[in-house]
Order: C-alpha cells, then sequence, then structure tokens
C-alpha cells in the first residue's frame, strides 16, 4: 500500500482556489486512474445559478514515502508539483521531485524581494516602437516593465510576472506601471507626437480584483488631464473567453470613456468574433509565431492574410508583433496591415534611448 497526496487548483476567471486530497492506495495505477476521471469531469461544463461556466485544473502529486515522511511535507511536495503543472498550462498533471525543493526555495526567495522592489524602486518601464506602416512614423509604443534586481541583476518579466500574480502584487505592480504611462504619454505628445500613445498589458488577475481600480484609472487620468486616447490596454483573448461581469464592466467602462482595447498575440486562443463585437475592440496583435514563418509557410501567409481582412472587416486595426525582417514587414504592409512591431524597428530600450531613437533617427 502507498499513499499519496493532490493538491488540486480550480481556476475560474483567473481565480485560484486550491484543495488538497491525501489517500491510500494499492497501486500508482489507482492514482492515474484517479487523475483520469478528475480531467475528465473537468472538460465538462458547470452551471451556477444562471450561468454556465468552465473551470480549468491543475494537479500536483506526491507519493508517501518515496518524497515525504509526513502529512505536512506530503502536501507540501504536492502542492510544489502543483505550481509546476499549473505553469505547464490549464488541466495539466505534474509529480512531485526533489529538484522542485531546490526550485520552490529559490521561489519563496524571489517572491520576498519582489514585495519590496515597487517601494525600492528597483522597476522600470522599457518602451518598444510601433510603427505605422503606411507612413513609416512611430506614434506609438509599448510599455514592458522590467525589474533591475540588486544581486541577481536583470530578471525576465517572464519570471517575476506570473509571481507577481500568483500574490497578487500584479494590482500594485500594474498601477504603478499604469501611471508610468500616462506621465510617458504627457511628455511624448509634447515632444514627439501629438497623438503619441502608449499600450499597457492589463493581466487577467488585474480584471479579477473588486476593488475599482478601473475606475481610479479613469479618475487619474482626468486629474491629469490626460486624453483618454493616450492610453491602450492591451488583453489577452483568455479574458474574453472568460469575461464574467467585473470583467464586463471594467471593459466597457474603458470602452465609454474613450480608452482603447487591443487584443493580444491574437490567434493563439479560442476568442469569437462575438466577443470582438460586444467589447468593441480596436486593434489586433498577430502573435509573432504566425509572423516569423510568413516569408517561407504559405500556411502562415494565408493565416496573416485572413486576420486582416476579417479585421478590417470589423473596423479593427492590426499590429504585427515580431517583425524581424524587410520582407516580413514588406508583405504584411502589402497585405493591408496598419502597424508592425519587432526586432526589425528596435527592441524594447529605456526612454532616454528611445527618444534618440525617434527623435533623432
Amino acid at each position: 500500500m502507498i499513499v499519496y497526496a493532490i493538491q488540486i487548483l480550480l481556476l475560474e476567471w483567473g481565480e485560484m482556489n486550491s484543495l488538497s486530497v491525501s489517500s491510500p492506495c494499492d497501486s500508482t495505477l489507482d492514482i492515474d486512474q484517479i487523475i483520469k476521471n478528475l480531467l475528465l469531469a473537468m472538460t465538462k461544463p458547470f452551471q451556477i445559478k444562471e450561468d454556465i461556466t468552465y473551470l480549468s485544473i491543475s494537479i500536483g502529486i506526491a507519493i508517501y514515502p518515496d518524497y515525504a515522511t509526513d502529512v505536512t511535507s506530503l502536501l507540501k511536495s504536492a502542492d510544489q508539483a502543483m505550481f509546476y503543472a499549473k505553469e505547464k498550462g490549464r488541466n495539466c498533471v505534474h509529480h512531485f521531485t526533489p529538484a522542485m525543493e531546490t526550485s520552490a526555495i529559490e521561489r519563496r526567495s524571489l517572491i520576498q524581494d519582489l514585495r519590496f522592489a515597487l517601494d525600492k524602486q528597483e522597476f522600470e518601464l522599457y518602451y518598444q516602437p510601433i510603427v505605422d506602416l503606411n507612413t513609416n512614423e512611430t506614434y506609438k509604443a509599448e510599455a514592458l516593465i522590467r525589474w533591475h534586481h540588486p544581486e541577481k541583476g536583470m530578471i525576465s518579466p517572464e519570471i517575476f510576472i506570473p509571481l507577481a500574480e500568483d500574490t497578487g502584487l500584479i494590482v500594485d505592480i500594474g498601477n504603478w506601471v499604469f501611471k508610468q504611462a500616462v506621465h510617458q504619454s504627457q511628455q511624448w505628445r509634447k515632444r514627439m507626437h501629438q497623438y503619441f500613445q502608449i499600450s499597457i498589458n492589463k493581466s487577467p488577475k488585474q480584471f479579477n480584483k473588486e476593488n475599482n481600480h478601473h475606475e481610479n484609472w479613469l479618475d487619474y487620468m482626468a486629474e491629469k488631464q490626460c486624453p483618454a486616447d493616450s492610453i491602450t490596454v492591451e488583453i489577452t483573448e483568455g479574458v474574453l473567453m472568460d469575461a464574467n461581469s467585473i470583467v464586463t464592466e471594467q471593459l466597457l467602462s474603458f470602452r465609454d470613456e474613450g480608452i482603447e482595447i487591443a487584443l493580444d498575440d491574437f490567434g493563439t486562443g479560442y476568442s469569437s468574433l462575438a466577443y470582438l463585437r460586444k467589447f468593441d475592440i480596436d486593434y489586433i496583435k498577430i502573435d509573432r509565431q504566425f509572423v516569423q514563418h510568413v516569408e517561407t509557410n504559405s500556411d502562415d501567409r494565408a493565416l496573416c492574410k485572413a486576420i486582416i481582412v476579417m479585421a478590417h472587416a470589423l473596423g479593427i486595426k492590426v499590429i504585427a508583433e515580431g517583425i524581424e525582417t524587410t520582407a516580413q514587414k514588406d508583405f504584411l504592409f502589402n497585405s493591408g496591415c496598419d502597424f508592425g512591431q519587432g526586432y526589425l524597428f528596435s527592441k524594447p530600450i529605456p526612454v532616454d534611448q528611445f527618444e534618440k531613437l525617434i527623435l533623432y533617427p
């Protein structure tokens, strides 16, 4: 007989709820069957009052006595495995391994440092130009956060953003990014272009905080006399797919106030045309995976053209991400794409370098 612990993370609209299960069984084959049953159950819709919703699940597994000698350590190991499953995507399973303990220690240390990074002014915004393919002008940019850790150096957003989302720190960090972008857009409207616009990414976790901080954003822009079209809010397809009343209220509030919405990484998820109409999306960003092979892959060329035609038919402008070659740019321009973004124009760079790039090309 063996004893196992399963740590389960349920996700609904970006909110996480976890629970633990531990039980004896005869073999790991029994555990595998339990997991299969759980995953199968999660494929079915759930009715909550009048709403039909889909849940996703991340499962971590630890087995006694292989990787634990008591209940507390068994559940802790399962919890660590669960977070590895979560990083792999929705509806994934991961078994605990000893290497995870070292990783978990590093994770806890980084979270501790992240809690004080804002107060210590360790964050900085880099900006990547978004170029008008028709005129080759730059009057848009995407703001991308960077963390200058005092000991570890530059830490990738791919590492610390998920930590910020898991801990809830993303709300305060997101508010800081917003205020920095508002200030910068005002400066660049004076120095570069009267309609300069900065895009900021908004995490699903920010939408799901019931603190009406979107109203605080609107109040802040009014206080600073910053036009609404100075800022574009970038969201992922997952936000639209999981849009509950809180998300819907915020998106419609932005729309009503004149803040534009961009749908990032378009084509990598499952959003429908109905969502594009409902939320009055202003920009679609073609994901880089469709752009990088347009010179050699006929399917990617067809997909890019189809996305552009569809978007324009709906009155939506198109931004192509990940442009690295002149040939990619020319193809997208000839296909009617409105804007381009990528290393062909510039990598994300600090404010001073961005100003030199645009003002003194």
